[in-house]
């Protein structure tokens, strides 16, 4: 909502015209861009530059040096427009922003300081420099949703204690844990060992380590050690934990709880790896784990060497990157050997995932058929977790944009196309605890090695953590020596040990090579015209009307190539079978289909239509004909769901939709037809040496079983043989 007061200080942000102040929308609503514009006008106005978005230290000690305090007796007009900017945009009254400091400037600076816990360092009614540093950032002194009133409390306290050191500046008092709170929780503890403002960093290095080995607190303990390992404790979200400076009885209670949740030994003191692992997410990196992952092929040499050094799990990955040299796949083999050897295993699928582009609903349903297709191939059975990656520093934003509807479209296509498998996530604490708090994932596998991803501070260990990542290490010696990442297990996910006899890849289809795309198409369009009587746009009959050309039905085609590969993979069918009805029903595509859809939609939407049902998507597919198709799929494990009844209109309707709206629903509904289809008619099952008669059937049956629908299979089966000549090469390769 637009407030007229952050619009009326957007607008004295617009009239300086001023190279390096950026003018700024004027809509009334405060954000990053109208903060950094007030610091340099900030800037502008204490003579510096260059101008930037950077409060940093030439920023205040300039302000310091020329107003330690901004109050009634400053009279610099600018300067005091600045603070009433600043104040509105925190939501304070700032009086008219007419460059005076007025009673209710004044009365609002006080309040926030108080807000911010400073009101006794900082009495009075002025704004000091550190003060007008906080009030130039998105940063709330309240609490807003989702933060608690005993977190704003400690916030407020680590305010007041530690401002006056030269690098604690203001934390927000939001009553939520973040990075900003988690680097301040350092600093104090760095203060309190006694650290000189130059040696104090905020972060967790050697020194700060050593200085907590001598610093335990446990029942019994009083003061500020107490005070800073109670807070740690509220900020890792352990409840019943209470902000106090005496380790009492219930406090060691709770100690325990986090212990044992995290895998420490259970002693209820506040020693140096309980500290650890409430202030890094390592924890003490030098802990052994029993279990690891690694990029290297695991010989018996090497699962004796992990098993000699207490790992009992290992991860693996289900598949490399397309284009890396780096062979970290399962070898042929490797999980019976790594059996055979006391090992168990647990499966990593990540091909990509280093950065937020990669993520998507498309992504998320091709990544989940390969990961089914591939965990099958090396016989992982039913009841294997699988942990699919978020490998890069993924932002809140990023988490909510990208990384969700990715991860729905994993869990979605998994619980259908991977049924008996789950899905587990890798990747920041954020990003865990966000994926599997949407319902998306039942175990994470937690990369707190990368202390410095902002996903990791600020954030607690998930719940629902299987394994913590804390450190890479090299073991055993000589034929037997890997470098392995290692993990700390939660006993949520204990691997596999049993597999299935390994599938071979010899014979799947593989995607399509686009640079052959313009003599495939001509080929296409050859056949259509030559054999089908097809033109490259419309036609005879209901062709008259059809919405496409050939070529951009081809595309189309082309386009879910990812897609239509993936399934016939994983179905372990011929692509070029899925492809000949989608081709042909796009092609076909016609005014009199866009009508069907309307009145299918009018039925259900409550108008006098009484159509039900029709075909409708890019395979033309009726919802009764992908009911039975669907249940056919389940009754034979080659999918999960649930039966539906055809003959009711609920169960109709909900399947329509999808099919009318969702085109990866539509086509993964397309091969499932067709098994359906043949197996109505008393073919096998469609697969990879299916002969071109069954085909053909097969195809025909897709139409219907009147005397067109042979027809039908009779002309797609030659688009099948021209789809054939491009697939088939490409398979020996």
């Amino acid at each position: 909502m637009a407030d007229e007061m952050v619009l009326k200080a957007q607008r004295f942000i617009n009239s300086y015209g001023v190279d390096g102040i950026p003018d700024v929308e004027e809509n009334g609503r405060t954000s990053w861009a109208v903060m950094y514009a007030l610091t340099r006008v900030l800037q502008h106005e204490l003579g510096l530059t260059p101008l930037s978005d950077s409060f940093g230290r030439t920023t205040l000690a300039a302000l310091r040096s020329r107003f330690p305090v901004i109050d009634a007796n400053t009279r610099h007009e600018a300067i005091y427009r600045v603070v009433q900017s600043a104040l509105y945009c925190k939501g304070y009254d700032g009086g008219d922003i007419e460059g005076t400091y007025n009673p209710r400037v004044a009365a609002s600076v006080t309040r926030v300081k108080q807000n911010m816990g400073v009101g006794a360092v900082y009495p009075g009614d002025g704004v000091t420099p550190k003060v007008l540093k906080a009030l130039l950032t998105m940063d709330a002194y309240t609490v807003v949703p989702g933060g608690t009133e005993q977190i704003r409390t400690i916030q407020q306290w680590l305010n007041s204690r530690y401002v006056g050191r030269q690098n604690f500046f203001i934390i927000p008092c939001d009553g939520n844990f973040s990075r900003d709170v988690q680097k301040a929780l350092i600093y104090a503890l760095q203060f309190e060992m006694g650290m000189s403002d130059e040696a104090a960093t905020g972060a967790f290095g050697p020194a700060t380590r050593d200085g907590l080995r001598k610093n335990s607190v446990a029942q019994g303990s009083a003061g500020t050690w107490v005070s800073l390992f109670s807070a740690a404790m509220i900020f890792n979200r352990r409840s019943g934990v209470t902000f106090t400076d005496r380790f009492d009885a219930p406090l060691g209670g709770r100690v325990k709880e986090f212990q044992n949740f995290v895998k420490l030994p259970v002693n209820g003191r506040g020693d140096f790896s309980t500290w650890a692992s409430l202030l890094v997410s390592t924890g003490d990196h030098e802990r052994k784990g029993t279990a690891c992952d690694c990029v290297t092929e695991v010989t018996a040499a090497r699962a004796q060497a992990l098993r000699n050094a207490g790992y009992r799990i290992v991860g693996r990955y289900l598949a490399n990157y397309a284009g890396s040299s780096l062979d970290k796949q399962i070898q042929p083999g490797e999980l019976g050997v790594m059996s055979a050897n006391g090992l168990r295993t647990f499966p990593i699928y990540q091909t990509n995932g280093g950065e937020a582009s990669y993520f998507s609903r498309g992504s998320g349903i091709a990544d989940a058929l390969h990961a089914v297709e591939r965990a099958r191939r090396y016989g992982y059975q039913a009841g294997t977790r699988i942990y699919f990656a978020v490998d890069f520093d993924a932002l809140d934003h990023q988490v909510t944009e990208r990384i969700l509807p990715h991860f729905r479209a994993v869990r979605d296509t998994m619980s259908e196309h991977g049924p008996g498998y789950q899905v587990g996530i890798y990747g920041p604490r954020n990003v865990c605890g966000r994926v599997h708090a949407a319902g998306y994932t039942s175990a994470s596998f937690v990369s707190g090695m990368s202390t410095g991803f902002s996903g990791n501070l600020g954030y607690p260990l998930p719940e629902d953590w299987a394994f913590d990542q804390i450190s890479t290490i090299e073991t055993g010696s000589g034929s037997g020596r890997i470098e392995i990442d290692n993990n700390i297990v939660s006993g949520r996910d204990n691997g596999q040990d049993s597999y299935d006899i390994e599938q071979s890849p010899d014979g799947l289809d593989v995607s399509f090579d686009k640079a052959q795309r313009n003599a495939m198409l001509a080929d296409v369009q050859s056949y259509f015209v030559n054999v089908m009587k097809v033109p490259e746009e419309g036609g005879s009959g209901g062709l008259a009307f059809s919405h496409r050309t050939t070529t951009k039905c081809f595309d189309m085609l082309l386009d879910y190539d990812w897609l239509i590969t993936r399934l016939a993979r994983n179905l372990r069918m011929r692509k070029a079978l899925i492809q000949c009805p989608l081709m042909w029903e796009m092609r076909a595509f016609n005014s009199g289909d866009v009508v069907a859809d309307e009145l299918v939609i009018n039925h259900y939407e409550g108008g006098p239509s009484t159509k039900n049902d029709c075909s409708t998507g890019l395979g033309q597919i009726f919802a009764s004909t992908a009911i039975r198709a669907r249940n056919h799929a389940i009754r034979q494990g080659l999918i999960g769901g649930t039966l539906m009844d055809a003959t009711k209109e609920s169960d109709l309707w909900a399947v329509w939709q999808p099919l009318f709206k969702d085109a990866a629903y539509n086509l993964t509904t397309i091969p499932l037809v067709l098994i359906e289809g043949a197996h109505d008619i008393g073919v096998e099952r469609p697969g990879l040496d299916t002969g071109e008669e069954d085909s053909r059937r097969t195809l025909a049956r897709y139409n219907g079983t009147n005397e067109s629908a042979q027809g039908y299979g009779t002309a797609l089966l030659g688009l099948y043989r021209v789809f054939e000549k491009y697939h088939a090469p490409l398979r020996g390769q």
